[in-house]
């Protein structure tokens, strides 16, 4: 256990139970609120070599947690984005591109690696005198009618009026609030890893849709790029299993050498897909963020930009609720938690599923509505500026 800790009997106003990025933000922005945090997570060494592209609306909030300045340094911007149709079907899409500086900023984003994003998190939490850090896991939450009990694996109990579930597709926080989830599998697989090229990215992000799903290049600081190929799971493996040379060579062709000689960088990982949407986001004095709440395909780089939007709005809501002498995890906070955010989860979570099954289905009457969709997206100058805020940040938020 780490933090300050005065009187472990009273009840903290918020326990956030799990340590990954979506976790460690909303127990910092609680904190920052003044509300008398817990955070329940291992620390674990950060050995993957995952990064995540963060949009501008997380950069902007984890500026003002503190957290932005230490990591920024190690994270590339994103100044373009570029859709290529890469399926070979007979009635192809035009490519599409987008610059940030056509809507006046200077980078959509930037794609950092997500130890050094960790790194900087800890570092962060670490400050909060009002955010204890448990060094355990929770092995039983019950919700009781004014607070919820917490037991963890060591034998610590403590109590919080408000939980945080931040841990994971796999929630024992929505289990105990008895949140049902809706599941599809979708089939695919992503493969991630990373690679040095001889070309510069310039700062241009760039994805090829297959028949398969997406294959996006995501710039690094240097002459470097993320990769999320996303396959089937049987390609995927495949894919995973070639030497250094073999799987270089293959990534190679998949960009059309648009970077070109490229060498891949020790780590390689494999995700299944699937979708996941609770039918509530909140419950019981249990509110569900990250994973918990959310699990999408990797397009359009959603999943953590979402989960930080969800910390967010669960710190903004507690806080008020505890400045004004209320209680952060009665039923009319949830309330408000849950009309926040199931209009930007479902929506998001609707286009990106459409953009994945549009690269999926090969029924030829489909594809040149596909097809004069894109073209209309990159001909039609106010539909592709209101495409890019869009994917920014959903227009109510702005």
């Amino acid at each position: 256990m780490s933090g300050v800790m005065t009187d472990l009997a009273a009840p903290f106003d918020v326990a956030v139970i799990g340590g990954g990025p979506a976790g460690v933000a909303a127990a910092i922005a609680l904190a920052q609120t003044g509300a008398r945090t817990a955070l329940v997570a291992r620390h674990a060494p950060y050995s993957d070599n995952r990064t995540t592209a963060l949009l501008g609306g997380s950069v902007e909030f984890l500026d003002g947690l503190g957290v932005w300045s230490r990591c920024s340094d190690k994270a590339a911007p994103l100044e373009a984005m570029r859709l290529v149709d890469d399926t070979g079907r007979l009635i192809r899409a035009p490519e599409v591109r987008f610059s940030c500086h056509e809507i006046g900023l200077d980078a959509f984003g930037y794609n950092i690696d997500n130890r050094s994003l960790m790194l900087a998190l800890e570092a962060r939490a670490i400050e909060l005198a009002n955010l204890v850090r448990f060094d355990d896991e929770a092995d039983s939450v019950l919700t009781e009618a004014e607070d919820v009990a917490l037991h963890t694996a060591a034998g610590q109990y403590l109590t919080a009026h408000l939980v945080v579930g931040a841990d994971g597709r796999h929630s024992l926080c929505r289990e105990t609030a008895g949140i049902d989830v809706t599941r599809r599998d979708l089939k695919q697989t992503a493969l991630t890893f990373n690679v040095s090229h001889s070309r510069p990215h310039r700062n241009v992000s760039t994805e090829f849709h297959t028949p398969h799903g997406p294959c996006v290049f995501v710039p690094l600081p240097g002459d470097r790029s993320s990769i999320v190929w996303v396959a089937s799971p049987a390609e995927a493996e495949r894919l995973r299993a070639l030497s250094d040379e073999e799987l270089s060579a293959a990534i190679e062709k998949q960009s059309h050498f648009i970077l070109g000689r490229m060498s891949v960088e020790p780590g390689r990982n494999l995700f299944p897909l699937a979708i996941e949407r609770p039918k509530s986001f909140a419950r019981d004095r249990i509110a569900l963020v990250g994973e918990a709440a959310h699990v999408v395909p990797p397009i359009g780089a959603q999943g953590l930009n979402l989960g930080l939007r969800d910390a967010a709005d669960i710190a903004r809501l507690a806080g008020e609720a505890i400045a004004a002498g209320g209680d952060p995890g009665a039923d009319d906070v949830l309330k408000r938690y849950d009309w926040a955010r199931r209009p930007d989860i479902l929506s998001r979570t609707f286009m990106i599923d459409m953009a994945n099954r549009s690269l999926l289905n090969d029924f030829l009457p489909l594809q040149p509505v596909r097809a004069v969709g894109m073209h209309l997206l990159g001909a039609i100058g106010p539909l592709r500026r209101f495409a890019m805020r869009e994917g920014l940040a959903p227009t109510w938020r702005r």
